[in-house]
């Protein structure tokens, strides 16, 4: 029987298989382990922590589209010292590889949670989340300018982890952004976020979600995603991505790493169907078999062979 090496490394973490589950669609702990075994995949991610706890935006906060959905949930959690007590021994019980996602307001605030992570045991990287408003900057996003990106990347190296940068997708040149957090210590790149959208109720004439407009995530971001990963990989040479935007199974998953990513993350697709992302793992492995790929890193990057 042919043997399968699904393996694949992230910076300088190896993890058994490319699949992770994408924050804010896998809740803040062990909320899949009801439905398949969470050491099975790749990595957890979890939802974005904060310092402090979080209350989010007024509802509602999520709303179906005609491929996917819209959502602003805000960011809601419990802040890091709850989460790191109450959620972060359940995940380890259950065999979980886990992947920290943090945010903030400011450059401190993100320092801040950073430094709340550092010789915390079991959390194998921590994905900062830039795609936040930037207090100090008129409300600007971190992921919108290069400094403001490198500077919450700087200052999220203090947790002493592997750290990777989880970029937006609402810019014109992705590629400086990525340049910049990569420049600052980024050791890989998350590509991306949800894409800025609104839904109007014709009945009401008022937007249908709590606070107006909300991020677009699903299967209709996925070619937006795809080539925000072929474009950075492309200009910045085989840099550690993951891939994240619309996958719902295995062939989206070998699109992400023939543009170049490293591994993935299943997002949406967790509230259809919780066990998404373990249905794109098996998918993947017998995609492999049917292709005679014996190492997924084989593929990682063949978009972009003459």
């Amino acid at each position: 029987m042919m043997e399968q090496r699904h393996s694949v490394t992230v910076g300088s973490i190896t993890l058994p298989n490319p699949v992770m589950t994408a924050s804010g669609t896998a809740g803040h702990g062990t909320e899949l382990a009801g439905y398949f075994d969470l050491e099975e995949l790749g990595a957890v991610v979890v939802k974005s922590l904060s310092v402090e706890p979080w209350p989010g935006n007024p509802s509602p906060r999520v709303h179906g589209t005609s491929s996917g959905m819209i959502n602003s949930v805000g960011l809601q959690n419990p802040g890091i010292e709850s989460w790191i007590e109450d959620d972060l021994p359940a995940l380890l019980s259950h065999g979980a590889r886990v992947v920290v996602s943090i945010w903030g307001r400011s450059i401190d605030e993100y320092r801040e949670a950073a430094t709340r992570l550092a010789g915390v045991e079991g959390i194998t990287a921590v994905e900062v989340n830039v795609s936040c408003p930037n207090l100090e900057s008129r409300g600007d996003m971190f992921a919108h300018d290069p400094n403001s990106c490198e500077a919450a990347i700087s200052a999220s190296l203090i947790s002493g982890l592997p750290t990777w940068a989880k970029l937006s997708p609402n810019v014109t040149d992705i590629v400086s952004i990525a340049k910049a957090a990569m420049g600052a210590g980024a050791e890989a790149l998350t590509l991306t976020n949800t894409l800025f959208g609104m839904v109007i109720n014709p009945q009401t004439l008022r937007p249908v979600l709590g606070n107006g407009g909300g991020g677009l995530s699903g299967p209709s971001i996925r070619p937006v995603a795809v080539r925000a990963v072929y474009d950075v990989y492309q200009s910045l040479g085989p840099v550690p991505i993951i891939g994240v935007g619309g996958i719902t199974k295995a062939e989206h998953a070998v699109e992400f790493l023939a543009a170049g990513a490293s591994a993935v993350q299943v997002g949406s697709a967790h509230f259809a169907d919780p066990k998404a992302s373990l249905r794109v793992l098996r998918g993947l492995q017998k995609w492999c078999r049917k292709h005679e790929i014996t190492s997924l890193r084989s593929i990682i990057g063949a978009a972009h062979e003459s």
